[in-house]
């Protein structure tokens, strides 16, 4: 749609479907499939990028999170800003500034430069997603038809989960660590040549002014935060890093007060008094920290201590995809025959037990044992990202589609940060405690392997032979002890959010449903 009117198009604004909305959704997924892709490959990297720019093991986390810390800062702002400007233009101008920074940092010289990188490509990755949800519910007015939408949108993020190892696989195998973020270019271009075509512009009729100090209240708020958990986790607590927490929480106390004051906030705070709104939210939280901490590292684990090649390493951990995959198409049938309530306990509840199973880990772990528990956490997680998804773009206004979807992809991502942050201290902090340096290693060879697991695989293929097995096999098993508490620890969090769902979305419905009183039948019509 072009021109400054209500930008929704007609067929949507009059509550009939967008007549190419199903094309619209395949250009959609694409975007989706850029930042799933670029999300997983990176784990698959790290062996290799760690032999060519040798990084400390604080760079290592600062790589794995650098992404997620600014993209959780500014997608609030970035939806919102969606809903002012245009969800397709943001989308399109997003896609090609990620396309760009992706081949910054396939070509990055050092770690910082990598870290730089990465931080950058947050700032596009955060036009991407919200945008991507947003369109989706503006195209979809039928709300069994949205479900739908929804569940391939979600299944189509965990299949990039999928693609991504594999075809960063056969890359790593035949080409530089760099090769892993090319792989987002073409992917970009068809989505910005077919999305010019037949996406449909869509925003908010009457938004009102973009508030500026709100945005920038809620980027250093929430970066401040997660940065200092971040170093306290790694470090402990030091007057600086108590300084930096105080300071975010106080931004973010300051951003909220801000929003109730303002005649037209840049997020509507009255989304969380809805029950549905924020125990989706909560639900989707502490699933992806319960998640990404322990999947971060089982692509080592995979390749570092089953010695697996990267593309075997990417293929092990397709189950989980196909798990995800399957019940993300089904999951708005099983919530409506069920009922989100039972959907997302029962999903979180099968994570949670799945990376229980995973405690027992070690070396000789046969790998069926293994899939079967990463089949359960993908169909656990399908299952509950894809109802947690519809039952926060239900509950919203659609004119306040972008800061919605926006809401919901802070928590992935914030999610996702404190989890590789604290889970991934958590291994960090067991590995360098549980480390036997043998005798006769030199400084530089000790520095590096306790640094991390990956510089003592490196540190110990230059020692002579017995005393370079004696540091790999000491690596290793003090990295499984690593890794087997934060399986422990993510397992806690999911079987406590499994809990928190069960009371929190305690009469929910999804739209469209009989004796809907939370969907779309209140906000369009201004009761929400």
């Amino acid at each position: 749609m072009k021109g400054p009117g209500p930008a929704s198009a007609p067929a949507a604004a009059s509550g009939a479907p967008h007549p190419g909305r199903w094309v619209a959704l395949t250009v959609l997924t694409l975007a989706v499939l850029l930042v799933a892709i670029d999300a997983t490959v990176l784990g698959l990297a790290v062996p290799f990028l760690s032999a060519d720019l040798q990084p400390s093991g604080a760079q290592l986390l600062w790589i794995g999170d650098a992404y997620s810390f600014v993209i959780a800062g500014l997608l609030v702002s970035m939806g919102t800003l969606g809903d002012r400007l245009g969800r397709k233009k943001l989308l399109l101008w997003g896609s090609a500034a990620f396309g760009a920074l992706s081949l910054a940092a396939a070509y990055a010289p050092s770690a910082e430069a990598l870290i730089a990188a990465r931080a950058a490509m947050g700032v596009a990755g955060a036009t991407l997603m919200p945008s991507t949800l947003a369109l989706i519910r503006n195209l979809f007015p039928d709300p069994r038809e949205r479900s739908f939408a929804i569940g391939i949108w979600g299944a189509m993020s965990m299949a990039g989960a999928a693609v991504g190892p594999v075809v960063g696989g056969l890359l790593l195998e035949h080409f530089w660590w760099g090769s892993v973020f090319l792989i987002n270019l073409p992917v970009m271009l068809l989505l910005i040549v077919i999305g010019i075509k037949v996406l449909p512009e869509s925003k908010n009729p009457n938004p009102g002014p973009w508030d500026v100090p709100s945005a920038l209240l809620s980027l250093v708020g929430m970066i401040a935060v997660v940065y200092a958990v971040k170093e306290a986790a790694a470090y402990g607590l030091r007057w600086d890093v108590v300084a930096t927490g105080t300071a975010g929480v106080a931004a973010l106390v300051w951003f909220t007060r801000r929003q109730f004051a303002l005649r037209v906030p840049l997020l509507d705070m009255r989304l969380f008094a809805n029950r549905n709104f924020s125990g989706a939210v909560l639900a989707d939280l502490l699933t992806v920290f319960g998640l990404s901490g322990v999947v971060f590292f089982l692509s080592q684990y995979f390749q570092l201590v089953q010695g697996r090649s990267p593309l075997e390493a990417g293929l092990a951990e397709l189950p989980a995809t196909v798990g995800a995959v399957f019940t993300g198409l089904a999951a708005g049938l099983v919530a409506r025959r069920v009922s989100p309530r039972f959907a997302v306990a029962l999903g979180l509840a099968a994570v949670g037990l799945a990376l229980g199973a995973l405690v027992t880990l070690d070396s000789g772990t046969p790998y069926p044992v293994i899939g079967a528990a990463l089949l359960f956490v993908g169909l656990g997680a399908g299952l509950s990202f894809t109802v947690t998804a519809d039952l926060i773009m239900s509950s919203a206004p659609k004119e306040n589609a972008g800061a919605a979807s926006a809401i919901s992809e802070t928590a992935y991502e914030l999610g996702a940060a404190l989890g590789i942050a604290l889970l991934g201290s958590v291994i960090t902090g067991v590995y360098r405690g549980h480390l036997a340096i043998p005798e006769g290693v030199d400084g530089a060879a000790a520095h590096a392997a306790n640094d991390s697991f990956a510089g003592a695989v490196d540190a110990a293929g230059h020692l002579p032979e017995p005393m370079g097995a004696a540091l790999a096999g000491s690596a290793q098993d003090a990295f499984l002890d690593g890794l087997q508490l934060a399986a422990g620890a993510g397992a806690a969090v999911l079987l406590a959010a499994a809990a928190a769902a069960w009371f929190m979305l305690r009469g929910s419905r999804l739209a469209g449903d009989a004796g809907d009183g939370d969907g779309d039948a209140a906000d369009e019509f201004g009761h929400h």
